[in-house]
């Protein structure tokens, strides 16, 4: 009897621990298949680098073989736009929210904000952001926006040394690494620096099987126009560094050299064979700096960074990932900074924020080629020292555009917005068109820094 008792306890327990052996195996290949299937997002943005730079849309005076591949095995947009400065675009691409609500000042993130930093490393992301800041100088800054590793210029010091009197940014760089401010030596060039950090952080998540964000806000290519590690005079003279503008006549070598970046991230993906399960993304923060003259088909066209114009608010915009967005493929639809954060939390599959609500709609069916309604108008906002009396405000679609104090133009045919259209001679169609982004200027008008925390809408006075 004691002999059956324990045969059928054995049996039982064999049961039982074959059925939680079995339990457990299905748990951890379920987890190893979810962790497998949440793909990884790259963010490059570049710094002054307008739409008619890349050979791709059409520029005549730079080399940009890598960008190109990318457009080439994705999609490439005609139609996206930034805010006209570095900082207002950081601030509107990482909320989602248009600055109307929540930009501040220059150089300031508001530390309430939401960013997608925050809502990646919440859903369990490895998060990292390498290039430049520019966004306050808290030490804590970048953990407090959801980045777990940093590679940063620009974080805790600003663009000069104080013991060369030389731009910090690219010879000799002045970097903030995870906490540790380091003077780099003089051989050693910032854009490299920061860049291998990030395919380090890409190549040490891949090995551990982690889903992970890169957020690359370029150091290049901002002035000082300097040489690179690859130029010919690079280490024979520090000149152009001591000087903000630098030496226009190396811009040429430092879109090389950005675009040398942006392959090299992309052969990372190869080669550690991660690039069908990895969404990337490359724009630019706002146009090409002042100094720089680019021809796009034939055309003269003359950089505008900090204006509302084409040129200084067109940027390239380009989207890889292999398998899931078809190769070679051109869109029209419009695109501006806000819809960057929804698109890449919904291919991720990373919650939205209940509160506050966005601005933009993600554009991850369109590159899907799923059902997409595309957005008929987008609405910029720009007051650099975030002076409400002093902002340029205007709406537009790709074909018109309407500012706050009444002037409309037709861009295809006045990039430079030289012949404003009287409202009198509009035909019913394009007076419909005039009243859809009377509309959009009207609504965002009352809603001047309602996402500031404790600060009643159009009631901050910046310090001037």
């Amino acid at each position: 009897m004691k002999t059956v008792f324990y045969f059928i306890l054995t049996l039982l327990l064999f049961v039982n621990c074959k059925t939680q052996l079995a339990q457990d195996t299905k748990t951890i290949i379920a987890e190893t298949v979810e962790t497998k299937a949440r793909p990884n997002v790259i963010l490059i943005m570049a710094d002054d680098m307008g739409y008619e730079t890349l050979n791709i849309n059409g520029g005549n005076s730079y080399r940009t073989p890598n960008l190109d591949r990318m457009a080439l095995s994705g999609m490439r947009f005609n139609h996206c736009y930034s805010q006209p400065l570095c900082t207002p675009s950081r601030v509107k691409i990482m909320t989602g929210i248009s600055n109307v609500r929540n930009y501040v000042k220059f150089g300031v993130l508001d530390t309430n904000q939401i960013t997608f930093g925050n809502l990646f490393e919440d859903a369990g992301y490895a998060t990292c952001v390498v290039g430049k800041w520019q966004l306050g100088k808290d030490p804590k800054g970048p953990q407090k926006f959801g980045f777990q590793e940093h590679c940063l210029w620009q974080l805790t010091e600003g663009r000069i040394d104080t013991v060369t009197g030389n731009d910090t940014r690219f010879s000799e760089p002045l970097l903030d690494t995870n906490g540790d401010l380091k003077r780099h030596s003089r051989e050693e060039y910032g854009p490299k620096v920061v860049s291998d950090y990030g395919m380090d952080f890409i190549d040490r998540s891949a090995k551990v099987n982690k889903p992970f964000l890169l957020y690359y806000p370029m150091i290049l290519t901002h002035c000082p126009f300097s040489p690179t590690l690859d130029s010919k005079s690079w280490m024979t003279s520090d000149s152009s560094i001591a000087i903000y503008k630098g030496h226009p006549v190396y811009f040429e070598d430092m879109m090389s050299y950005a675009d040398k970046i942006v392959g090299n991230i992309n052969s990372k993906l190869e080669e550690l064979g991660i690039a069908e399960n990895t969404l990337v993304i490359f724009t630019g923060d706002n146009g090409t700096d002042k100094p720089i003259v680019s021809y796009m088909y034939g055309r003269e066209v003359v950089g505008a960074k900090g204006t509302s114009p084409n040129a200084g608010t067109r940027v390239p915009l380009i989207a890889k990932w292999p398998g899931k967005i078809k190769a070679g493929t051109t869109t029209d639809e419009l695109v501006d900074f806000s819809e960057m954060l929804p698109t890449i939390c919904e291919a991720a599959a990373v919650p939205l924020p209940a509160t506050p609500q966005l601005d933009g709609q993600s554009f991850l069916p369109l590159l899907k080629g799923e059902s997409y309604e595309p957005r008929q108008w987008i609405y910029n906002w720009y007051s650099r020292f975030g002076i409400t009396e002093k902002a340029s405000v205007f709406a537009r679609t790709q074909q018109y555009k309407l500012y706050n104090d009444g002037r409309f133009y037709e861009i295809p045919d006045d990039f430079l917005e030289e012949k404003p259209i009287p409202k009198t001679d509009l035909n019913s169609e394009t007076l419909a068109t005039y009243k859809m982004l009377e509309e959009v200027i009207a609504d965002y008008g009352k809603r001047r820094q309602e996402n500031i925390k404790d600060k009643k809408p159009g009631s901050y006075v910046p310090s001037r």
